[in-house]
């Protein structure tokens, strides 16, 4: 039987640049799958349904969730964001590892229910590298980027929840660093564990506590 894969969790403020580093790694890391979310707002740009997100109206979003489709959900700057459980499960079954990028709300949702995931919190180096950031993008208006920075502001107080800290001052550092903790996740003892008791056998069953 296949391992199961690890569910990774990217998570900080709007801005943070964790889209970014996400999107690299899924083309740099085999066997990642990106969890594609389901949201009611507005394609932006070039974003296509079923690769950024799963675009839905207001009443199907709420037959999900009624049906306990998702695995987490909230309504963010009057749009509802969802992640769908039985995309991670099916993914997670066949041995792929699964990003998920999610705002600090979903993350701690999630945790709560997945208590296995590993969970990655994307840092800005200052509160005006933020701003700048925002600002330089062009989605947003003026009274929104406000809005994100003010949530930014208490987002940002939940790093010490996370596994690990990402400071994404320099791009290509950050998403080596990202790329690390995935592929170091499968260290783990919980994800070797298996494979370890099959070496074990091959010594006789030994039991590493009676060495």
């Amino acid at each position: 039987m296949a391992p199961s894969g690890n569910l990774i969790i990217v998570s900080g403020p709007s801005g943070s640049g964790k889209s970014v580093l996400a999107a690299s790694v899924l083309k740099m890391v085999p066997g990642l799958t990106f969890s594609v979310s389901h949201t009611t707002r507005a394609p932006r740009g070039n974003e296509r349904d079923g690769v950024e997100y799963y675009f839905v109206d207001k009443t199907r979003f709420e037959e999900l969730i009624q049906k306990g489709e998702f695995l987490e959900w909230a309504e963010v700057y009057g749009n509802y964001y969802g992640t769908r459980r039985s995309f991670i499960d099916e993914r997670l079954a066949r041995g792929d590892d699964v990003l998920v990028d999610v705002d600090v709300q979903g993350a701690r949702t999630i945790r709560q229910r997945r208590p296995e995931a590993i969970s990655i919190f994307i840092m800005p180096p200052s509160y005006q590298v933020l701003r700048e950031r925002l600002e330089r993008r062009r989605l947003d208006k003026e009274y929104v980027i406000e809005q994100r920075l003010r949530i930014a502001c208490e987002e940002i107080k939940h790093y010490r929840d996370y596994d690990f800290l990402i400071v994404n001052e320099d791009l290509e550092d950050s998403i080596d660093k990202l790329r690390a903790i995935i592929i170091g996740s499968h260290c783990r003892m919980r994800s070797r564990a298996d494979h370890a008791k099959s070496i074990m056998a091959t010594f006789g069953g030994m039991d590493g506590k009676d060495s």
